[in-house]
């Protein structure tokens, strides 16, 4: 294990205990300033504190301005993919995953280094609470509840490292894999060793949380446990698992999906809207202003964020052009050349109040599972099915949407194109990519992936230099941190990611 990894072992829960301006509904990560971590765990009352230092973590900032927990490595899948664009090069944060640059820098600090940080911060925070948790006092349902929520961080975790660490397919090397604390490096093993005990973790975590309340909505319920399985089993293949772990995820929800009317700006920033499984909430006081998912993403001027200071996120001209006209999905785009914000700047993630940064975070939500479900019913030849899915879903978004028609690869087609409308900009991009085995495509000419920006000035996108890839590029993959390399014995140069 990494050197600076010892350092978050001796103080796993430097999180929980922060001092925060909590108020009652938001999340109580701040029992003292100055208590242990064995008093911490000698309640479950203390255990879910730590717990919640965890999840805090998933929207804090961490070391500069484009490290901001969960969102930044979804904004940076995304900006890797095909269908999202950068404007301008601006203050150049995320240009350099955006044209693949960094990805290959192992060096301390970059791009690959921040995401291993991140989520081996949040493995070992678990697993230390996964080991106290048992002699902790507290009644065994509160135990079942912290113990299947720390569980289902692990495998989310891991899920993210594997994928950006790893080559697509189950022989290929994994992540090392920590299941309790430890300062002892391990080895890399293989890609299915990872996604085995990632299985086992949400198993687990599925059936601790039956029946179980969350305390908040940035808590891991059963349907997020469930629809994180969802995710993971989409991503490896498996599409059996990924249907039966979507449809129990809808049915366990108690959500539903937008009507048209609500979809609007304020369906993405609010973790009660209907849709939302999980989030983070980000009060005033938790804000991380510059730092944060608003900041790179919100294009407006009044925002005074990075976006809006040329580093504007747009969606492709090929994408925007393919949603219909009465979509309510093309209305969460800048159609149209404006003064204040170029054409095809995203308008869905954009702050409650220009000014104030307190926008929550989503994590998940309904939409994706319902997409999950119908490429899985389409996949395992339940075509009928399949479509009627699909239409329950994009039905809400355009009511003239019709269904006829679909079979076979064209319905696939379909349900994949629906994906990439619905869910742009939540973090799939890259993810998807690489499980679709097509390699990188990004449309290129007028409105797309350095071309003329169609915003009447006579400029052009900011180029990102890589619009192809094939299926068997190493390009996307994040270099190992030469410190892991230098400070756990179990790895070496040989174990380093290849380049092309």
């Amino acid at each position: 294990m990494r050197t600076l990894y010892k350092g978050i072992m001796a103080a796993a829960l430097a999180c929980a205990l922060l001092a925060t301006s909590c108020k009652k509904d938001y999340l109580v990560t701040n029992p003292t300033d100055n208590v242990s971590a064995d008093i911490v765990f000698e309640t479950t009352d203390g255990a879910m504190v730590a717990l919640n230092g965890t999840i805090r973590t998933m929207y804090s900032s961490l070391t500069n301005h484009g490290n901001f927990g969960q969102k930044s490595y979804d904004l940076t899948s995304d900006l890797m993919g095909e269908d999202m664009l950068l404007h301008a090069q601006g203050y150049n944060w995320f240009t350099a995953e955006y044209n693949y640059s960094v990805l290959s820098n192992a060096n301390p600090s970059q791009r690959p280094d921040r995401t291993w940080f991140y989520y081996y911060r949040i493995i070992n925070n678990v697993n230390r609470i996964i080991e106290q948790l048992p002699t902790a006092t507290g009644s065994q349902a509160d135990k079942d509840l912290i113990l299947g929520q720390a569980l289902a961080l692990r495998a989310h975790s891991y899920f993210y490292l594997v994928n950006f660490f790893s080559k697509y397919g189950e022989q290929h090397a994994g992540v090392p894999l920590y299941t309790e604390p430890t300062t002892e490096g391990k080895p890399r093993g293989t890609v299915k060793e990872v996604y085995d005990q990632i299985y086992s973790d949400l198993t687990e975590a599925v059936d601790l949380l039956e029946g179980k309340s969350r305390q908040h909505l940035s808590h891991v319920n059963q349907a997020t446990a469930e629809g994180i399985f969802a995710r993971v089993a989409l991503q490896r293949g498996d599409y059996a698992k990924a249907l039966e772990m979507a449809t129990q995820a809808i049915n366990n929800s108690g959500k539903r999906l937008f009507t048209a009317s609500e979809y609007t700006a304020s369906a993405f920033n609010t973790l009660s809207a209907a849709e939302w499984l999980w989030g983070g909430e980000v009060n005033v006081e938790q804000a991380t202003i510059f730092a944060s998912f608003y900041s790179h993403m919100d294009n407006r001027p009044a925002t005074g964020g990075y976006a809006a200071l040329g580093g504007q996120k747009k969606i492709t001209k090929y994408l925007y052009d393919k949603i219909p006209t009465g979509d309510v999905r093309k209305t969460l785009f800048q159609g149209e050349q404006d003064a204040d914000i170029p054409i095809y700047s995203q308008r869905k993630f954009e702050l409650r109040q220009a000014g104030n940064w307190a926008s929550d975070y989503l994590f998940m939500r309904l939409a994706e599972l319902y997409l999950i479900k119908a490429e899985a019913e389409a996949r395992l030849g339940q075509e009928n099915v399949a479509l009627q899915t699909l239409a329950d879903l994009v039905k809400t978004r355009y009511a003239a949407y019709e269904t006829a028609g679909l079979t076979g690869e064209t319905l696939l087609s379909e349900i994949l194109l629906q994906r990439r409308i619905e869910l742009w900009g939540e973090g799939f991009g890259i993810l998807d990519v690489k499980r679709l085995g097509k390699g990188l495509n990004r449309p290129t000419g007028a409105g797309n992936h350095g071309g003329e920006n169609l915003n009447g000035d006579g400029g052009n996108n900011f180029a990102p230099n890589v619009t192809t890839l094939p299926a068997t590029s190493n390009r996307w993959l994040f270099a190992i941190p030469q410190d892991e390399i230098n400070a756990n014995k179990q790895l070496s140069v040989s174990d380093q990611n290849p380049l092309d």
